[in-house]
């Protein structure tokens, strides 16, 4: 099977799990490495062994509230917007996303992890109202400083 078939294979099975576009799991695999370095730095150089994964292990309610945060990084006022397009239209669908990958091997997950721990996080009627998103913008504006002090 060549490389182009593979990807319309892998395609075909995420969207029958989860009925969502490419771009949407694309979306939340970038947010996962987005929350993974907030929450636990950079990567450590070399092989990871199995107590270094479980170390940067994050569970349903931190994943989702780290998609959230990464949508405004990455799309600002339009973040609800563009999830909505994608028929993301609350944290539920982002566990639907990230176990039809688990299914299809993409990602992995522990014992105590559950589809319902994605339920209900958060209402995306808050986590992008406009005072949520500016702070949010703010907070990364305040960040961005700080790390270019540090570096220079």
């Amino acid at each position: 099977m060549t490389a182009p078939d593979e990807e319309l294979d892998l395609k075909a099975a995420l969207e029958k799990n989860a009925p969502y576009p490419m771009e949407a799991f694309a979306f939340v695999r970038e947010g996962l490495d987005h929350t993974v370095r907030r929450l636990h730095g950079e990567m450590p150089e070399g092989p990871l062994d199995e107590e270094d994964v479980h170390q940067r292990h994050v569970d349903g309610g931190e994943l989702s509230l780290g998609l959230l945060n990464f949508a405004i990084r990455k799309y600002g006022l339009m973040a609800e917007t563009v999830l909505a397009h994608w028929s993301i239209i609350r944290t539920d669908d982002f566990g639907r996303i990230v176990f039809a990958m688990i299914e299809q091997g993409l990602m992995s997950k522990t014992d105590e992890d559950d589809l319902e721990d994605f339920f209900g996080v958060r209402p995306f009627s808050t986590a992008f109202s406009p005072a949520t998103v500016k702070q949010t913008l703010l907070d990364i504006r305040l960040e961005e400083r700080s790390a270019d002090r540090a570096g220079g």
